[in-house]
């Protein structure tokens, strides 16, 4: 008697732990993967997920698979008010897709509130690209622990800011509308309409 319960419980217990792996193996949260391309007017790329599916085979050996390329997947990007920072998004950038609980394609499409057009919950047709994540082999070779940095990774050029100042490194072109005063300031002086006395009068304005 005590051996059949303890059978039907180790029974039971088994079916609890198959549903619970089934839920899990359906259950999308997020991956990281690798851009294959991006589609710079609709603001989206197509990811494949660096990580395989580990499954049985069907003589109960696993068997690692890939999951199926991700299509028309948007970006995240920082954006809020009236900015945006975007970046030049190449094919073999890595990211990190993230799930989202429902289907996305009505809000995707119209934007605002809306209704569900299909019944699904993290799966793989409701990705979001988060730009940014990174794999150690393409770590960048030198992290500024004490600045924040907007930089090219390959040649260092950009901008360094810091508690006593900003550095820039590389070639620097400012563009200013001439028309408008105050376009360009440094040191308090136009740079666009300032002019100088002299002892032959008034010099004219920068070239």
């Amino acid at each position: 008697m005590a051996q059949n319960i303890s059978q039907a419980i180790g029974g039971e217990l088994n079916r609890q732990k198959k549903n619970e792996d089934n839920l899990s193996a359906n259950l999308r949260v997020a991956v990281p993967g690798i851009i294959q391309a991006f589609d710079s007017v609709e603001q989206t790329v197509r990811v494949q997920p660096a990580i395989r599916e580990l499954v049985t085979g069907s003589d109960y050996t696993p068997v690692s698979i890939p999951l199926p390329e991700l299509l028309d997947v948007p970006i995240v990007l920082p954006r809020a008010g009236a900015y945006v920072i975007t970046l030049p998004i190449q094919a073999g950038d890595e990211c990190l897709v993230i799930f989202a609980d429902q289907c996305i394609d009505a809000w995707w499409q119209n934007g605002g509130v809306q209704n569900q057009m299909e019944k699904r919950r993290h799966d793989l047709s409701d990705g979001f690209a988060i730009l940014g994540t990174w794999s150690q082999p393409r770590r960048l070779v030198q992290y500024s622990r004490n600045s924040m940095q907007l930089l090219h990774e390959k040649t260092g050029v950009g901008i360094d800011i810091n508690g006593e100042g900003v550095t820039i490194k590389g070639k620097l072109t400012v563009t200013g509308d001439s028309t408008m005063e105050g376009a360009l300031v440094a040191g308090g002086v136009d740079m666009v309409s300032h002019t100088h006395t002299c002892p032959d009068g008034q010099t004219g304005g920068p070239q």
